[in-house]
């Protein structure tokens, strides 16, 4: 039986009880507010300095070498192999830090990097399914096919309070087209290939709420929807929302999270969003 470990960037927002219960090993981006740097700062202080701090987040991703490090821990530890499965090549240079250090370490251990072409819950899920096809002793080959398997069935979608911290990051991407009334709605937006796209203009937070609860329940109606999370950046109304999607996702119970320190950079406070799995061919 095979002992391949699954190995992630810290965009993936996973909770911790998920991490150490599947085994998944996260290699953390650098968050930075002005001049103070942090590599593995908790998302309730991430949310507390965006409140005080009068700098914007801002984000760097990991070396090389930060990642070659944790591929040669784990072959030291008796992996076989890795799948490292990374935010999307569209929104950030992380995956090319893996890939280099996969390069690197190829003498060593195998490892294949994956781009999730997602950002928070919606890589999560990949990489959680991922982490189960390794537990369950599949090989490399298969560990990784599972998870490039899951790449084209992810939907995400988010509902963001301001565009100044997407626009600042430079990841704003075809939401570009909501700057100039953004001061009269409340964006939707969605990673759509990897990059943020505009979904729908709503003029209130509540109907973009509304909008982002009509998207799961018409997914779910039309049964495309094999598992569900809800993430939010500190928003004081989340407990709201997922009252309002609970009546439509019938045994598709949730899992809801926090937008962690690197999605949370450039989507900004008060940000709920969703992603689900899709049905496969």
């Amino acid at each position: 039986m095979a002992n391949i470990r699954v190995v992630a960037d810290s965009g993936c927002d996973l909770p911790e009880d998920v991490v150490t219960e599947q085994h998944i090993t996260i290699v953390p981006l650098t968050v930075r507010f002005g001049e103070e740097e942090y590599a593995d700062i908790g998302v309730k202080e991430f949310w507390e300095k965006c409140r005080l701090s009068p700098a914007l987040p801002e984000t760097a991703a990991p070396s090389p070498g930060a990642f070659a490090t944790t591929f040669r821990q784990l072959a030291a530890q008796g992996a076989d192999g890795v799948v490292c499965i990374n935010l999307s090549s569209r929104l950030s240079a992380t995956i090319q830090s893996a890939q280099a250090a996969a390069r690197e370490v190829a003498d060593v251990i195998p490892v294949t990097v994956i781009d999730s072409l997602s950002v928070s819950l919606g890589q999560g899920l990949q990489i959680m399914a991922a982490a189960r096809l390794a537990e369950e002793g599949k090989g490399l080959d298969e560990v990784a096919d599972g998870a490039s398997a899951m790449v084209p069935r992810m939907r995400v979608f988010a509902v963001l309070d301001t565009l100044e911290n997407l626009k600042k990051g430079g990841r704003i991407g075809g939401a570009q087209a909501f700057l100039g009334s953004m001061l009269s709605i409340k964006p939707v937006i969605q990673v759509k290939e990897g990059a943020v796209e505009p979904e729908s203009r709503q003029r209130t937070r509540g109907r973009s709420l509304q909008y982002l609860a009509g998207k799961i329940a018409e997914a779910q109606k039309n049964g495309d929807i094999e598992r569900l999370a809800i993430m939010h950046g500190d928003a004081g109304d989340i407990d709201q929302f997922v009252d309002m999607v609970t009546p439509v996702t019938g045994s598709h119970r949730p899992m809801v999270g926090w937008v962690g320190p690197v999605i949370g950079a450039h989507a900004g406070p008060g940000v709920i969003g969703v992603g689900w799995q899709a049905p496969g061919a």
